[in-house]
């Protein structure tokens, strides 16, 4: 770091006490540690377990042997461009996004941050630069102390719950005005633009659509984004929850994920000279059809992203393609052609969003270097071909990432190996408890 950046950060830092030094781990769950401000700005080196970047979202660890069997460390070196002050915290504090790296200086293979700047240096050495937008849905619930009981909407500042959809409604929160206000104003500290912001179809579901620009700052704006949420609905007594099917017989969340990629000159490579599509934008389609099953695990990472994908209303479950129609998985949404892009709805709210990124741009390549074509385009009421089903449980996507030679290629045997032991805990963590449907009804009848 030089003397002029160091100065701007000691100046960003003045005051600050702690600084929150995080990386995501494979769930895009902030990890890491806590560091003095004056131990960071003197650069001292912090350094963390390998194993914690595949922790499973229980907290456990799968066995030793897929992240070294003496668990050693990787350091976490934070960016530069992205310190920032946290401005809900009650004591003056900082945030600090780490790339984690081995102790030899290597990017971890166990990073998803990592795997997803190596897919965008992939596209760099062909002078090509994504540029991306995520959608992200999330529902705004009351406390909810009992884990057996469903989530419920709070109470707002006029006094009641909300109990039927608003969707599309501007004034649909204003029962929520103060946590919403405060939600703005720590958006604007931190630098997060935002486009729109409206309500969804669910009982107090929200989207938030971030500005489109470079595929990292995109994923690092939707990873402190989802964190500054949870924090601050915690300083207003509700929850904001991320879960991509919380609610039985209701909307899921999704996290959309808008794609385009310019050349070196700032044209997209997706249109041509005289405003038609060109090769590249229909081979681009074709990568991401030809993955789109074996990554389903990447982009569906909990059981409960299938009870979303399994009422796909709005949901695709599918790697067909069209021309602005909500109910194929790839979308190409009405534009410009100049902004013309593709858009994946596969994704839930729960993914990661640097490894959901890397997944559909590494798809979205292949497709382009191996000269792919895509399927026809499917418009109005259509019926999903064989070749274009998606895995509709997470048994299922276990097993189709696992014999996916494709995933190995793009992404290493070390990473997937790794989240495949991970998700393989977690569903069968899963399958060690009993559900109240079970009991409810083959209790009385079996």
């Amino acid at each position: 770091m030089g003397a002029a950046q160091r100065n701007n950060l000691a100046e960003k830092l003045l005051g600050m006490d702690q600084v929150e030094c995080v990386t995501p781990d494979l769930n895009g769950v902030p990890r890491g540690k806590v560091m003095t401000a004056a131990g960071f700005l003197e650069g001292r080196r912090l350094q963390l377990a390998r194993g914690v970047l595949l922790q499973c979202i229980m907290g456990g660890y799968p066995d030793a042997s897929f992240y070294g069997s003496d668990d050693g460390d990787l350091a976490l070196v934070p960016d530069p461009q992205q310190i920032h002050r946290l401005p809900w915290a009650d004591v003056p504090r900082a945030f600090a996004i780490c790339d984690a790296v081995e102790l030899n200086g290597e990017s971890s293979q166990l990073s998803t941050r990592g795997l997803l700047k190596q897919v965008l240096n992939r596209y760099a050495q062909r002078g090509w630069q994504p540029v991306v937008a995520t959608e992200l849905e999330f529902y705004v619930f009351a406390p909810n102390a009992d884990p057996h009981q469903p989530f419920q909407s709070p109470v707002g500042i006029d006094g009641r719950r909300v109990t039927g959809g608003s969707a599309f409604s501007v004034s649909s929160n204003n029962g929520l005005r103060p946590f919403f206000n405060e939600v703005y104003e720590c958006m604007a500290a931190l630098g997060l633009p935002r486009d729109t912001f409206m309500n969804e179809m669910g009982v107090n579901q929200f989207e938030i659509n971030l500005l489109h620009g470079d595929a990292l700052l995109v994923a690092d704006q939707t990873f402190l984004f989802k964190h500054m949420l949870k924090e601050v609905a915690l300083k207003h007594g509700v929850t904001v929850v991320c879960m991509a099917k919380p609610l039985a017989k209701t909307a899921g969340s999704s996290m959309h994920i808008h794609q385009s990629v310019v050349d070196s000159r700032g044209e997209n490579i997706f249109t041509a000279a005289d405003g038609q599509a060109t090769p590249a934008f229909y081979q681009f389609i074709a990568g991401q059809q030809a993955a789109m099953a074996d990554f389903t695990l990447l982009f569906a990472p909990n059981v409960n992203s299938y009870q979303r994908l399994f009422h796909p209303y709005a949901s695709p479950n599918n790697a067909c393609w069209s021309y602005d129609n909500r109910a194929a998985g790839l979308r190409i949404p009405a534009s410009s052609v100049q902004a013309r892009r593709v858009e994946n709805r596969l994704p839930g709210a729960d993914a990661n969003p640097y490894l959901a990124l890397a997944a559909s741009l590494a798809a979205g390549l292949m497709g382009i270097e191996r000269s792919l074509q895509p399927s026809e385009p499917l418009q109005g009421e259509f019926s999903i071909p064989e070749n274009l089903r998606l895995p509709c449980s997470m048994q299922e996507a276990i097993e189709r990432l696992r014999k996916s030679a494709l995933a190995m290629e793009l992404f290493g045997t070390e990473f997937i190996e790794g989240y495949l032991a991970s998700k393989t805990m977690e569903l069968s963590s899963f399958f060690d408890e009993i559900t109240p449907w079970e009991r409810r009804v083959l209790a009385a009848h079996v």
